[in-house]
């Protein structure tokens, strides 16, 4: 990084006739801030310039002011004046205008205050607008961004902003001369001019072209840095990069970010082969790929010349190896934090690279309502062809923002048609999640509720937050597992499930199927999802989850924050995958703690319907292969957080205390009857639990808020599973979901769902008398 310098606040005494003198005490002491902030930052003044104002300090008296004031003024790259009326009018520097190519240079801007006005001191540059438009047009057939307006997004070239971090305040003292910094960065080398503004708030810019002064600028090329990154069994791959320099600044910029790299994320994604470009500098650069590995940081020096850089993967765990596929069932290319202009969201390629850089081998890509006639184009109903085996892509679709969204957001996997018959865009589809999921299934599609938490969080009956749309932050009435108390059914996760999984549906051999095949895991809170999946697994219901992220929208950190691992014997594809959740064989996590091989007695999850048959009550063994990773540093902001705060699942809501150690449960019914601590150093081991089997029930193995397995059904004596308590919850739970989605039906599909809420009592009550 070359820099002229890195300066705080700095008060100036003026010699010249336009500004008042200000005395020596207060001049020297912002002096030496200013020497000691550009040390901290990196940047030091140079030797004569220290040496200059070191003496100048020393001697402290009105001709040394002079002498340093004449240091800073060589720095100024704009002259601003605060006129008596408050109007604020720029002049050009004596600075030369040197930048760099993806780094940041600071220069002074020399304040004249003549109103004494304290406000912040703002620029701004028509040059430095981002190069997108954030967010999505409305949810609308064939709806278009809107305009991103002058000057043209190529043109966009400059990033600028204020210093404004202690020592340094962030607004004007109201002193009649200062001096402030502005940071500026060069996303391309070559000469570049911009045009630059200043104000102290909304109207206070002079007048005609005093308010604006442009400047001509040499962008000085910035060092290739070419990147040998391999996996773990030196093979080349695509991983993470976190670059920062000593201020904590971001490379390459945020704010000039295009597809592949996201705006709204600190990291970038590269592979073997690619190069940086970076200025000359320090860089602390933080190295990972995905949760299963160990991250790597490292301090680096670009100094006068290209170089290059290798990193390797460290793995502590690799579930592959036995079988096991990670994969994200819930992203997105539009929407939420992607852009909508310079292209609707962004493409294939751009979340492959995602995928890979996280380790995640499968990535179900879902279209939905923003940008949604953009982003259809690209639905094959195939692996998309950006995917590089055993990283693998495909468009499928989420019921969201149009049709039945409002009874519960539906994710719909492995579709061979995207469109609903009857329209080409989202204003056709039914509002009636039960008719979404009869079209879904005549396909053989993988379907199941997304963000299944939202709307069911436990209220007590007198809380008036149940009568409003969901939120996070009201308090729970409790976080235990499983809970009686009947949630609102106020939001759009798995809402109408506690309807459509009582339904079975016509499947693709025209045979009936269950309507619903999962529950998403991970991105809601944990107490919120799991318990209305124990409710409807007591009931008698075999409904398997999956994990997600729902990137970008609940998180947009990465891809993959929720995932679920499949078990397959046979080589890995996204039908397969798919037909691994459908069957049970498969386990959530947030990456950091993994439950495998999931056994009960002989039977193995996800085989022969998970179902294990005993004559009669008798004590069975369960058996897995477990592993989890806590980081040395404890982070109690996590481990004591509300279950409603981000994030839902971590593995650090499980940590013992200040140890390294986590509880592994055994769950029977949605009760923990049984537990062992595990060491989360990363190694696998082998853990097993003798449990006593009195009736029928499911079995399942948790480690609370990290992962969770899906459930073995032991079946007593041909008796089916039966609780009357969570029938008793589910029954009433279809009687509130009514009077909350009553109103959202369309009146042509009112018969079916009257009809479809009724069917679901009668099966809940029926299942009460067995």
């Amino acid at each position: 990084m070359k820099m002229p310098i890195l300066l705080c606040l700095c008060v100036a005494i003026m010699t010249s006739g336009h500004a008042a003198p200000v005395e020596p005490q207060p001049f020297f002491t912002a002096t030496q801030r200013l020497m000691d902030a550009a040390a901290f930052l990196g940047s030091p003044f140079s030797p004569a310039d220290l040496a200059t104002l070191k003496v100048c300090i020393k001697a402290h008296d009105a001709a040394s002011v002079a002498k340093a004031q004449a240091v800073l003024d060589a720095h100024a790259l704009f002259l601003v004046t605060i006129t008596p009326e408050q109007r604020v009018k720029v002049a050009r520097g004596a600075a030369k205008a040197f930048l760099d190519e993806s780094g940041w240079r600071q220069y002074l801007v020399r304040v004249e205050n003549e109103a004494g006005v304290t406000a912040r001191l703002a620029a701004s540059s028509p040059q430095g607008k981002e190069v997108y438009v954030k967010g999505s047009p409305p949810v609308a057939p064939h709806a278009q961004p809107r305009d991103p307006g002058p000057p043209p997004l190529s043109a966009r070239w400059l990033a600028l902003q204020m210093y404004e971090s202690p020592p340094q305040q962030p607004t004007l003292s109201g002193l009649a001369v200062e001096y402030r910094i502005i940071q500026l960065y060069a996303s391309e080398a070559g000469k570049r001019e911009a045009i630059f503004s200043f104000d102290t708030g909304q109207g206070t810019q002079d007048l005609g072209f005093r308010a604006e002064t442009s400047i001509l600028f040499d962008c000085l090329p910035a060092r290739e840095v070419a990147l040998n990154i391999t996996d773990e069994n030196g093979k080349p791959c695509i991983a993470e990069l976190l670059i920062k320099d000593h201020a904590g600044r971001i490379y390459p910029s945020q704010i000039k970010r295009l597809a592949p790299d996201f705006f709204f994320h600190p990291q970038i994604y590269r592979g073997d082969g690619e190069v940086l470009k970076l200025p000359d500098g320090d860089y602390d650069i933080t190295f990972r790929r995905g949760p299963e590995s160990v991250p790597e940081k490292r301090k680096v020096k670009i100094a006068g010349k290209n170089t290059s850089l290798k990193f390797q993967v460290q793995r502590w765990v690799d579930p592959s190896k036995l079988g096991w596929w990670s994969g994200d069932h819930h992203i997105h290319a539009a929407g939420c934090a992607h852009y909508s202009v310079p292209t609707m969201g962004v493409h294939a390629s751009d979340m492959a690279r995602h995928c890979m850089g996280e380790d995640l081998k499968i990535g179900a890509n879902l279209t939905w309502g923003p940008c949604f006639d953009y982003q259809k184009q690209f639905f094959t109903g195939t692996e998309d062809k950006e995917s590089r085996f055993p990283f693998l892509l495909r468009y499928d679709v989420e019921v969201s923002g149009f049709g039945s969204h409002k009874s519960g957001h539906l994710c719909l996997l492995k579709l061979k048609e995207q469109m609903y018959p009857g329209g080409d865009s989202t204003d056709h589809w039914p509002t009636l999640c039960l008719n979404t999921l009869k079209w879904a299934k005549k396909q053989g599609a993988l379907c199941g509720p997304a963000h299944s938490g939202w709307g069911l969080q436990p209220l007590a009956e007198n809380d008036p937050a149940r009568k409003q749309n969901y939120k996070l932050g009201i308090p729970s009435a409790t976080d235990e597992l499983p809970n009686y108390i009947i949630p609102p059914f106020n939001g759009i996760g798995a809402n109408e499930y506690i309807v459509d999984v009582t339904h079975n549906v016509e499947g693709p051999d025209g045979k009936p199927v269950p309507a619903v095949d999962f529950l998403s895991m991970v991105d809601t809170p944990h107490t919120w999802e799991l318990n209305i999946w124990y409710h409807t697994l007591n009931a008698g219901f075999r409904t398997r989850i999956s994990g997600e992220t729902d990137f970008p929208c609940i998180y947009g950190e990465r891809v993959g924050l929720g995932r679920a691992y499949v078990k397959l014997d046979g080589r890995l594809s996204y039908d397969a995958w798919c037909e691994g959740i459908r069957a049970g064989r498969a386990y959530v996590s947030d990456g950091k703690s993994h439950l495998m091989d999931f056994k009960a007695n002989d039977q193995e999850l996800g085989m022969n319907g998970s179902e294990l048959k005993l004559a009669k009550p008798a004590t069975i063994k369960l058996t897995a292969k477990i592993a989890a990773r806590l980081d040395d540093k404890l982070h109690p902001e996590i481990q004591s957080a509300p279950v409603d705060h981000k994030p839902f699942w971590d593995l650090e809501r499980a940590r013992r205390g200040a140890s390294h150690n986590v509880p592994v449960e055994v769950i029977v019914n949605g009760i923990s009857v049984a537990q062992k601590n595990i060491t989360a150093d990363g190694v696998t081991r082998e853990m097993s639990f003798d449990v006593p089997i009195t009736k029928s029930c499911w079995v399942a193995l948790r480690i609370r808020a990290s992962s969770h397995t899906n459930p073995i059904f032991v079946i007593v004596a041909n008796k089916p599973i039966r609780e009357k308590r969570s029938l008793e919850w589910c029954l009433k739970s279809v009687d509130q979901c009514w009077s909350q989605k009553e109103a959202l039906i369309d009146p042509k599909e009112h018969t079916d769902a009257v009809a479809a809420y009724e069917h679901a009592r009668q099966v809940y009550r029926e299942r009460l008398t067995e």
